[in-house]
């Protein structure tokens, strides 16, 4: 009797399984078991590259949440960081507070935000729903600074680290398991929104919203609870941000901020938590690659050691181009690559060619 070949889904829970086959895994152990272990073998350089890209994965879900998946522009994501970081660093300062009231707190700031915000969506789309979000950016940070001129904090606003379950914070390797759960958190919370009736109806909202409504959607509420969903966890990296630096500055939290998460989203490939992960990674190592290569050719290269007092020029340039060649030659980012490298081994070492001669 004949036997399918290949592999199928045949049930609705095979089909919602975050993991369901043998390879899928065997690779996720794997790479857990790395994680795991990465804060015993990396060096202190290392572990804070490491500790800054788990907290870029946050921030990168969270507005693919938005604009990956509901389809809504937001340039103020700098600024909801800014604001989580603000309510951590006066809470923290006027009532010492701890991290236990700072980070729902902030939640809360967010949440807030990202209705008030969130309104203009409404009835606005495009550009113009860029420029509102943009506005956000702007006012918190022009609040923050009036705070930080008004109670004498010309530097910033120092913050003590934190303490949890008697444990303070401020070893590389406590921060490493505390980011890693807060990106793990955000990544499974985020894969299962996108499976229930909000992440469909998010779905839906990016694909055409007349037809959304058509379909029985209430387009305004989830519209709302993207907005909110994005800004909570935003707020929430906001609140983390200040702790593992220690201080709050507005400086900290530039629309340049804003425009590297919209570069993660896009490089990393609209519609897709993975590429989420990987324009994270890829945007937070990008300069440090810059320099790394910009020290190598310096140093073999004598007559061009004066590229080391433009690594800052070079690394904007640099970032530019990438945009810009991702946005012209690769619009699906490192998901739609991804996903190409894993179809050609599955495929391997047969091809597939187009048909030609009417099937023949």
């Amino acid at each position: 009797m004949p036997h399918a070949s290949g592999y199928f889904r045949t049930t609705y829970g095979q089909d919602t399984r975050l993991v369901d086959t043998r390879t899928q895994r065997v690779a996720a152990g794997a790479f857990i078991c790395a994680l795991i272990a990465l804060p015993w073998l990396a060096n202190p350089f290392v572990l804070d590259l490491a500790n800054q890209t788990l907290l870029a994965v946050v921030g990168a879900v969270a507005l693919m949440l938005l604009t990956g998946f509901a389809g809504q522009i937001s340039l103020g994501h700098a600024g909801l960081m800014a604001a989580g970081a603000f309510c951590t660093g006066i809470l923290s300062k006027e009532l010492g507070a701890s991290i236990w009231l700072t980070l729902p707190a902030s939640a809360a700031t967010g949440a807030l935000l990202g209705v008030i915000f969130g309104l203009p969506s409404l009835r606005l789309r495009g550009l113009y729903l860029a420029v509102s979000t943009l506005a956000l950016h702007f006012i918190v940070i022009y609040l923050g600074h009036e705070y930080e001129t008004r109670r004498g904090f010309s530097t910033g606003i120092v913050i003590d680290p934190p303490r949890v379950f008697g444990w303070e914070l401020v070893d590389g390797r406590a921060w490493y398991v505390v980011f890693l759960i807060a990106a793990g958190g955000t990544v499974l919370i985020a894969l299962n929104w996108l499976r229930s009736r909000t992440g469909r109806a998010w779905r839906a909202l990016h694909g055409r919203e007349a037809v959304a409504e058509a379909l029985g959607i209430h387009v305004p509420l989830y519209k709302l609870l993207a907005f909110v969903a994005s800004s909570t966890l935003t707020a929430m990296l906001g609140c983390l941000f200040a702790y593992y630096r220690g201080f709050v500055s507005g400086e900290a939290f530039s629309l340049f901020l804003s425009i590297q998460y919209v570069a993660m989203v896009i490089i990393g490939g609209m519609g897709s938590i993975a590429g989420a992960v990987m324009g994270a990674v890829f945007v937070t190592l990008f300069p440090y690659g810059i320099e790394w290569l910009v020290g190598l050719v310096s140093e073999a290269l004598p007559e061009m050691r004066g590229l080391q007092n433009a690594v800052f020029a070079i690394n904007y340039a640099a970032f530019g181009l990438v945009m810009i060649l991702f946005l012209v030659f690769e619009p699906q980012g490192l998901a739609g690559i991804w996903r190409r490298v894993q179809a050609y081994f599955l495929m391997w070492p047969f091809k597939q060619k187009p048909l030609s001669g009417g099937g023949k």
